[in-house]
């Protein structure tokens, strides 16, 4: 008979008698074994009966140990420690039940056994102190042989539940271990695959179970080692190390009051970071919860927990409420120690990941994390000692030795960098420091030149890197030459010359902005960032050395001494010279031959020219130019003064893009209004409003010497040339009043320009005519009070260009002319302006007086013609009526007009002309009048029966009104040899 140490007969006869008296209770056992078999033990094979072994370890005082073998088609798992008693086995046999109350062992529920079931159904527990056994057959016989349960086994299909019955047994443990679990393998279970997953667990079950120091597989055999730094190796090499701290507690009445009556109410915590070889930090990416055995928490923190956390039966998932709080607080509060134990340079990579928690425990875990690492100083500071997380800022650039540096400056600087560091401090509430806010925040900084250069080599590097951009490093503080710091590189420049008098020259001048940078410091960063290269042109060229010879007139006004200003001008005038785009410099103050300060291009060389045209009145202190003082004339060659816009001929303004009249030049507003559009650019000669009258042939002459002035005076639509022609004086008039001597076109409007000893290009330049042209409103009255002077003989040709001129003038233009009082009539006769229309109609040339008509050279002038003469047209003056009878003729039916339409190459017209014997015409006065060919006010052409009559209707009503007479011609004779002779 087969002993029975712990009274399995007892256990069984009662399981079935609960059963007998209650089969719901059979099923109930039965579903809730499935429920653990399927669900929440599906998987925990080797971890439970690990978490098993070392309960074992833990009561027998003893390191645990744990072989894993395969034997008879079995899976064995001996280990050492407390073996089976009593009280053990009616745990196994029971699905609400616990052996594992007393101290701190894992485990907390019986039913973690169920987790054999996976690949066994006939388990056997074999131990030093007695065995026992379970059985699916056995049982499945015992229930068959109560009637009260047939049907519940027939509606499971004879499925029972297996680890409610236990049986004692004959066996003993191998030699060298207290107990051995022998799961008899079911069908299709893979040993070797289930071997292969037990060895991938073996790792996490060492670090998880620091009670198990050892676990041997038929081909492995791995160990734990170490405190501070746990070891876990496989057959002597080290295949993963951790670096752990651990802590425990006890919960309050009132945290373990939330738990079970045979809750422990002591906790553990012990955090497990994986490192290298060299102790540095392998941050996880993500983990699970383990307490101790995994559970399905996801957690998502660089380092393991392991703590006992209460947790539901399955073990899956933590038992919220009060208890559990307690234990995740305490886990936090070590953290923060185990973030301390790392090197410095490592403790960035344990803070908490800022991307979406992995579960509500993970979302818990991380805030109680970060709340101490925001409040708590563990961050190394770039100065030394150390930051909490919410007090530091964080240069956003990845370079901690420019950190470094500027901890030499500002003290809440953390030592790592950059953006990687930003995102994870973030939630901790670090600050972000710009590249450019740290070097703001410089300003005023006292360190020696080798500092900075360090600091300018640093923040090379980092835009080199394309870290951060040259705008963000602009603000740079830069020490000066003269021992001041100048906050940002704007208008520095560096001096790039051996020219120890040159700098001199810039420090005694003075400068407002002018910031010349310490030789020391002339790093090349400064000018990648906006700083100046300082040879004499670029110091020339400095705004703030324009904007103070800008001033400089103003402050000499003012008795300040800009005699330093001056000189240093001038050196560097005379060294680079001084083009086109250096106008501003006639702005500099220079000294006038009676002591006055004026501007330089205000003043004259004493033996320029200009003196000798220039008005009298308009030479001294009360006159707009003045003479430079003769001893500064003689200490600077000529070449540097007029660099510097002194005065030797007349001055020339330039500008490329002007956008309005405001460039001091005389009349300048009215050239503007004159011209359609506004000028695209200006090039004109000043000053000229200075000329004395009677020296206007010497200035000429001076223009036309020149080649800056010469192109501003022919510079088309310019407004030199424009004044020149209005109001410079040639023999007692305007240029523009006169004509040259061989334009005879204009005979009888203007006279001849006298000999004056001008060429014909300067005498055309200055305005004097050369072809009758009309440019503006006042030109054009000009021209009209010419045609209605009765002194003057213009002859027909001349009028007619003259009116035909007049037409073409703008409708802004036309509308500002005054109308005239009398005009030059058709017949070149002048007539009062109220007898007369304007030609419109050329059939009313037939029936109308020429004195009562004002013409230009073609019809088609007529409507603009009168707008500027404010004139009626002459269709509109004379109305008439044909009265004779005429009879229509298609155009096309007209064999003569069809041989001329032939020789012309022109297309016949559509429609007809009405032919008259005779054409007569009655007039709105009521005279009947002959005339050659009409147009009636329907539209309809008539002409008399003549080659003159129809050769004007015809050559009207085809559009060739020019060549109405050819048209004659050909009417007559129809040929080739009229046409061309």
């Amino acid at each position: 008979m087969t002993a029975d140490p712990f009274g399995t007969a007892a256990l069984r006869d009662a399981a079935l008698q609960a059963w007998r008296a209650s089969p719901t209770r059979f099923t109930e056992d039965a579903n809730a074994e499935e429920d653990l078999r399927l669900g929440g033990y599906a998987d925990r094979l080797f971890v439970e009966l690990a978490q098993n072994a070392a309960d074992a370890a833990t009561l027998a005082g003893v390191p645990g140990r744990l072989r894993v073998s395969v034997a008879d088609g079995e899976l064995r798992v001996a280990n050492i420690g407390a073996p089976l008693d009593a009280d053990g086995v009616a745990a196994l046999a029971s699905l609400r039940a616990s052996a594992k109350r007393a101290g701190l062992t894992v485990g907390r529920f019986g039913v973690g056994f169920a987790a054999v079931l996976a690949v066994s159904s006939e388990p056997r527990v074999v131990s030093r102190t007695g065995s026992v056994a379970f059985s699916e057959t056995r049982t499945r016989a015992a229930v068959a042989e109560l009637p009260e349960l047939a049907p519940q086994l027939r509606r499971r299909d004879g499925a029972v539940p297996v680890l409610r019955l236990v049986w004692p047994v004959e066996e003993r443990p191998p030699e060298g271990f207290d107990t051995e679990v022998r799961l008899p393998l079911r069908p299709g279970v893979d040993i070797d695959a289930l071997l292969a997953g037990i060895a991938a667990e073996i790792d996490d079950v060492l670090l998880t179970l620091p009670e198990l120091t050892r676990i041997e597989l038929p081909d492995a055999v791995w160990t734990r080692s170490g405190s501070e730094v746990v070891t876990i190796a496989r057959d002597g090499e080290p295949v993963r190390r951790w670096r752990v701290r651990e802590t425990d507690g006890e919960l309050t009445a009132e945290q373990a009051a939330t738990l079970g009556v045979e809750a422990v109410p002591r906790w553990t915590a012990l955090w497990a970071l994986p490192v290298d070889a060299d102790g540095a930090p392998v941050p996880l990416e993500h983990d699970v919860l383990h307490a101790p055995t995994p559970t399905d928490e996801r957690l998502s923190l660089p380092a393991r927990l392991i703590a006992s956390v209460p947790v539901e039966p399955s073990r899956r998932r933590v038992l919220a409420g009060p208890a559990a709080s307690a234990v995740l607080a305490g886990a936090a509060d070590e953290y923060l120690a185990l973030v301390r134990s790392v090197d410095v340079e490592h403790r960035l990579a344990l803070v908490p990941s800022s991307g979406f928690p992995l579960s509500e425990v993970d979302s818990t875990l991380r805030d109680l994390v970060a709340d101490r690492l925001r409040s708590e100083s563990w961050l190394p500071r770039a100065g030394g000692g150390e930051l909490s997380g919410g007090g530091a800022r964080v240069l956003d650039v990845d370079q901690p030795e420019l950190a470094a540096l500027l901890g030499d400056v500002l003290d809440d600087v953390a030592a790592p960098a950059g953006p990687g560091v930003l995102r994870a401090l973030a939630p901790l509430g670090a600050a972000t420091l710009t590249v450019g806010g740290a070097v703001d925040a410089l300003a005023g900084t006292s360190r020696p030149a080798s500092w900075w250069r360090q600091l300018y080599d640093l923040l090379t590097t980092a835009l080199d890197a394309h870290a951060v951009s040259a705008d963000a490093l602009s603000g740079v503080p830069v020490p000066l030459i003269d021992g001041r710091l100048v906050t940002g590189v704007r208008g520095v420049l560096l001096p790039e010359f051996a020219a120890p008098e040159l700098l001199e020259l810039v420090a005694a001048a003075d400068v407002v902005g002018l910031h010349v940078a310490d030789p020391e410091v002339a790093h090349p960063l400064l000018r990648r960032i906006g700083a100046s290269g300082v040879d004499a042109p670029g110091l020339l060229a400095a705004p703030a050395v324009r904007a103070a010879v800008e001033r400089s007139a103003t402050d000499a006004a003012a008795g300040m001494d800009v005699g330093p200003l001056l000189r240093l001008v001038l050196r560097l005038v005379s060294e680079v010279g001084a083009g086109p785009d250096y106008g501003w410099l006639g702005a500099l103050a220079l000294p006038a031959a009676d002591g006055d300060w004026r501007r330089a291009d205000e003043l004259l060389l004493p033996s320029s020219p200009l003196l000798d045209v220039v008005a009298e009145d308009a030479i001294g202190a009360d006159g707009p130019l003045d003479v430079l003082d003769k001893d500064l004339a003689a200490r600077w060659t000529s070449e540097t003064l007029r660099a510097v816009r002194v005065l030797d001929g007349f001055a020339v303004v330039a500008d490329a893009e002007p956008v309005e009249a405001d460039h001091d030049l005389p009349d300048e507003q009215e050239w503007w209004d004159s011209r359609a559009e506004p000028p695209a650019s200006l090039l004109a000669v000043r000053d000229l409003d200075l000329v004395a009258d009677d020296a206007w042939p010497a200035a000429l002459r001076l223009l036309a010497g020149q080649r800056e002035t010469w192109q501003a005076v022919t510079a088309p639509g310019g407004h030199t040339g424009w004044w020149l022609a209005r109001f410079a004086e040639l023999g007692g008039r305007p240029p523009n009043a006169w004509r040259l001597p061989e334009c005879e076109t204009l005979t009888g409007l203007y006279d001849p320009v006298p000999e004056l000893g001008l060429s014909r290009d300067v005498l055309v330049a200055a305005g004097v005519r050369e072809t009758l042209g009309v440019t503006d409103a006042e030109d054009a009255d000009d021209l009209l009070g010419r045609l209605a002077d009765p002194v003057r003989s213009p002859r027909q040709g001349v009028v007619l260009r003259a009116h035909a001129a007049l037409a073409v003038l703008r409708p802004d233009q036309a509308a500002a002319v005054t109308p005239p009082d009398a005009v030059r009539a058709l017949d070149v006769g002048v007539a009062d302006a109220d007898a007369v229309g304007v030609l419109d109609a050329p059939w009313l040339l037939g029936v109308v007086d020429p004195a009562t008509l004002v013409a230009a050279d073609t019809v088609a002038a007529a409507g603009a013609l009168a707008d500027v003469l404010d004139l009626p047209l002459a269709s509109e003056r004379v109305a008439g009526t044909v009265v004779s009878e005429g009879e229509l003729a298609g155009w096309s039916e007209l064999s003569a007009v069809r041989a001329v339409a032939e020789l012309l190459d022109v297309d016949v017209p559509e429609g007809g002309v009405s032919l008259h014997a005779e054409l007569a015409v009655r007039l709105d006065g009521g005279a009947v009048v002959a005339a050659p060919w009409w147009v009636d006010t329907d539209g309809i052409v008539h002409a008399d029966d003549t080659e003159a009559g129809l050769a004007r209707a015809f050559a009207h009503t085809a559009g060739r009104w020019p060549d109405r007479h050819l048209i004659t011609a050909l009417l007559t004779d129809p040929s080739a040899t009229t046409l061309l002779g």
